[in-house]
């Protein structure tokens, strides 16, 4: 009968950073925020034991600072004390944020099924069931903050290395598991490695951490994947946050499962209210987009920053001293779990180009001239390069034609809402 295994891979705890970024918020607000981060670390502990997994892989970065207070060593390691008496394993690397030189080792002592992987070298453990090994676990964590430039950190953790190191009885593991704190090639700076060459390593699956996002080579062998942060910290971080359950079974590629985690959901949304008659309706309609968003992350609290668009006579409203905050006031105060940290108008006043242009004075020349330029992509987009390089400022290569011209219309429809609005007087 083949052989299967089960863990859970998660990375980026983070315990101890602040949320950044926010307005101010109520003390409820605040009460919730400062416990979203540890709770999600509840959450990877109270996955695992309902699942009744083999073991918790962390991939680094468990503490947001190498000066995490006790309260922040506490509550991880309460964590880890539940696995332990529940039979679930854990298997740890430090990150760049919580490098192990620095970790605060006279304040807990691992539990006894904890394992710290080594940060001076690569480093192999053995887990078993009932007696018989089942999974090499391989990987190493940073020593110091600053990871050298001219060292791998994957060298050396390859499953023939693990047999050196564990001795004849891995031989019979079926499985192997990698565990790095690694920007791999999507970050240069933190202890990149090659994706090429871990999937030369004979291992099933490497366990990432670092990236702040789910990232899974589904097309290769074995998985290479980052399950990215368990809790987002700013509105950078938006959308479902969690960790990945792996099964692992002989002669079968890895099943993945995505299990969320986070209290707290950032998300960052624009709001047509061109069909909203008044303020009331527009709030209607934001708290209506707001529900529609939060079904998707699988989560009850959210954090929005919200951007107000089209074409309305609101535009007016939301320019007076004071409207816009009042909105974003009354959007708080419609549902106690959703806040709005941010609320942003770009609408645009009607305008009537028709009779602009009918009246023949200086706009209906601008938009004239604006039309030509329009029709002419391939002059805009050389326009912009000269203006660019004349600033030392690199074009972007995804300037399309389409692009092109949604910029000529912003720019037309900004124009004329400054000439509207007497904005060039003196």
């Amino acid at each position: 009968m083949a052989e299967t295994l089960t863990f859970i891979h998660a990375a980026d705890l983070h315990i101890g950073a602040p949320f950044r970024g926010l307005r101010a918020v109520s003390d409820e607000w605040a009460r919730r925020l400062s416990d979203a981060i540890p709770a999600a670390w509840d959450r990877v502990v109270e996955t695992a034991v309902s699942r009744r997994v083999d073991f918790v892989v962390v991939a680094g970065d468990i503490f947001d600072s190498v000066r995490a207070s006790y309260r922040d060593y506490l509550r991880f390691f309460e964590g880890l004390q539940r696995l332990d008496a529940e039979g679930i394993p854990s298997y740890l690397c430090t990150g760049n944020h919580d490098p192990l030189s620095l970790w605060q080792k006279d304040f807990f002592a691992l539990p006894p099924s904890a394992t710290m992987l080594a940060a001076d070298r690569p480093d192999f453990a053995l887990f078993e069931r009932d007696g018989q090994p089942l999974a090499i676990i391989g990987g190493r964590g940073y020593p110091n903050k600053v990871w050298s430039p001219h060292e791998n950190i994957a060298a050396g953790i390859t499953r023939a290395a693990a047999l050196d190191f564990l001795g004849e009885r891995a031989v019979a593991a079926p499985f192997a598991v990698g565990v790095l704190h690694t920007g791999l090639n999507l970050d240069p700076v933190k202890a990149p490695t090659d994706p090429a060459a871990l999937l030369q390593t004979g291992f099933d699956y490497w366990a990432l951490g670092h990236i702040h996002r789910h990232f899974v080579n589904d097309e290769a062998d074995p998985r290479v994947v980052f399950s990215g942060c368990v809790q987002g910290r700013d509105v950078r971080e938006t959308g479902p946050r969690g960790v990945y359950v792996v099964e692992l079974a002989e002669h079968a590629a890895p099943h993945l499962t995505f299990v969320p985690t986070a209290s707290v959901v950032w998300e960052s949304l624009e709001v047509d209210i061109s069909d909203c008659a008044n303020i009331p309706s527009l709030v209607k309609k934001v708290m209506r987009e707001l529900f529609a968003v939060n079904g998707t992350v699988s989560c009850e609290m959210m954090v929005s920053r919200i951007t107000l668009t089209g074409t309305t006579p609101l535009h007016e409203v939301l320019e007076r001293p004071g409207v816009l905050e009042d909105v974003r006031a009354s959007l708080n105060d419609a549902y106690s779990e959703f806040f709005c940290d941010g609320l942003t108008d770009a609408t645009r006043a009607p305008v009537d180009e028709t009779a602009l242009r009918a009246e023949g004075l200086f706009p209906a020349v601008f938009l004239r001239t604006a039309d030509a330029l329009g029709a002419d992509v391939d002059a805009q987009i050389d326009y912009l390069q000269e203006e660019f390089l004349a600033r030392n400022i690199p074009l972007t290569a995804g300037l399309s034609a389409k692009k092109a011209r949604r910029l000529t219309d912003e720019a037309t429809r900004l124009v004329l809402d400054l000439l509207l609005q007497g904005g060039d007087e003196r």
